[in-house]
């Protein structure tokens, strides 16, 4: 079966990286006429695109006279690199010897554990990849069992180091699963494995955000870049134990426990993001003609803090089942899930960069000597000297202002005009 469609994403161009999350939200399964099985299935897709482009960025301008520049530092996350490897998880798992198996009925696959390494040009992702099957045995009685598998794979990225920050996702392609020959008591699993990193490193930019010449016209353009700061992972455990009564699996069989989190809201206030989530348990027990299912929601709250997280933040949580326990006491289930959040946070940052600077012929109407001019609210030291064509240091020496940054509306200042110094050689 092939599934296709097409999402629409602004401003999306050919040559930019893509990377998707697809998510099982509903799966609805028929028989039809004894001999076919309709179907249906709800699939949400989250796309991010990436551009990777290389910006070349005026910090400095020599050849004009007079100019004076504003000048702002701005921490950027910029995008070192990305790649991918596939790798394979092999493994035979043994059953039980006075296990004859008739049929596999039911497996699941998640990765856990994940791990990362950065070192010579080189990313190293280490996980497991947790296997569980339910199978019928040949006397009809039905078996779970559960493996681990390593998962480890090397990302090639070029000048990566330690400092960089790293965002690494795990997508299985292909699965296979099979008996072995019967007398091995075993089965056979190979797990294809796509790991896919994104490697950002921090960087601290001299921008010009304004410019002009005292003695002359200037002119220039300039280009919005968005781009990105402020990012950081963070990997939080939240434990959620409950004690669960389901009165239809007293005295039975407990087989398998199929468990699912879902984030239905998340709040981002200053300083912390609150999660109002949801655990899905299926639980398969047995009955008197094969196997039942019961399903259970739990609701949870969770809260993560950090200096780093306000109102501006992008955010992307992926939430793993690290580790669950269910036991049966009667009917009750004391219920222990273990989830590991793995938080991304970012902010978008829209920068304007000088792009093209010129000069024009002169238009000299400082015929003023020296004015007097009030402050206006939202006026700057920058901007007054601007427009009369003075600099900050003449306005700040000849008003004694001590701190360039602070003056006050109505506040008066004495504008000199500005004399070019000579040089007597």
């Amino acid at each position: 079966m092939i599934l296709l469609g097409i999402i629409d994403v602004e401003n999306c161009l050919s040559g930019m990286t893509v990377n998707e999350k697809v998510i099982i939200k509903k799966i609805e399964v028929k028989v039809l006429n004894g001999r076919k099985i309709n179907i249906k299935a709800v699939l949400e897709v989250e796309i991010k695109v990436y551009s990777n482009d290389n910006i070349e960025i005026i910090s400095n301008i020599n050849n004009i006279e007079d100019i004076q520049i504003l000048n702002n530092n701005k921490i950027i996350n910029s995008l070192v690199g990305q790649g991918n490897t596939r790798v394979y998880a092999k493994d035979t798992i043994s059953i039980d010897n006075v296990d004859d198996l008739a049929e596999i009925m039911k497996s699941e696959i998640k990765i856990i554990n994940k791990e990362i390494k950065l070192s010579y040009n080189k990313v190293l992702a280490k996980a497991d990849a947790e296997v569980s099957i339910l199978y019928l045995t040949e006397d009809n009685r039905i078996k779970n069992i559960t493996t681990k598998i390593p998962v480890m794979g090397f990302v090639d990225i070029e000048n990566i180091s330690d400092n960089n920050i790293c965002d690494v996702d795990y997508k299985i392609k292909n699965l296979i699963i099979k008996p072995n020959n019967s007398d091995n008591h075993s089965i056979y699993v190979e797990a294809e494995i796509e790991i896919i990193c994104f490697a950002y490193e921090t960087k601290n930019i001299n921008l010009i955000e304004d410019l002009y010449s005292i003695s002359s016209e200037l002119k220039f353009t300039q280009k919005e870049v968005i781009t990105m700061s402020g990012k950081q992972n963070i990997k939080q455990n939240y434990n959620i134990s409950e004690q669960i009564s389901i009165p239809e699996i007293e005295n039975r069989q407990l087989y398998h426990v199929k468990t699912i989190s879902k984030i239905l809201n998340t709040n981002i206030k200053s300083n912390k993001i609150m999660y109002e989530g949801e655990l899905n348990l299926e639980f398969l027990y047995e009955v008197n003609n094969g196997i039942d299912v019961k399903n259970v929601q739990i609701p949870f709250d969770f809260e993560i803090i950090s200096d780093n997280i306000n109102e501006d933040c992008v955010i992307d949580t992926n939430v793993d089942i690290k580790t669950n326990d269910f036991v049966v006491n009667g009917r009750n289930i004391d219920t222990n899930v273990e989830l590991e959040f793995n938080v991304s946070i970012s902010t978008s940052k829209r920068l304007n960069i000088i792009d093209e600077v010129s000069e024009e012929e002169t238009k000299d109407n400082n015929i003023y000597s020296m004015i007097i001019y009030f402050v206006k609210p939202g006026d700057t030291l920058w901007k007054i000297a601007k427009k009369f064509r003075s600099t900050i240091e003449d306005i700040a020496r000849v008003n004694e202002i001590e701190d360039i940054n602070k003056i006050y509306p109505n506040e008066q200042l004495y504008i000199p005009k500005f004399v070019k110094k000579s040089v007597t050689v």
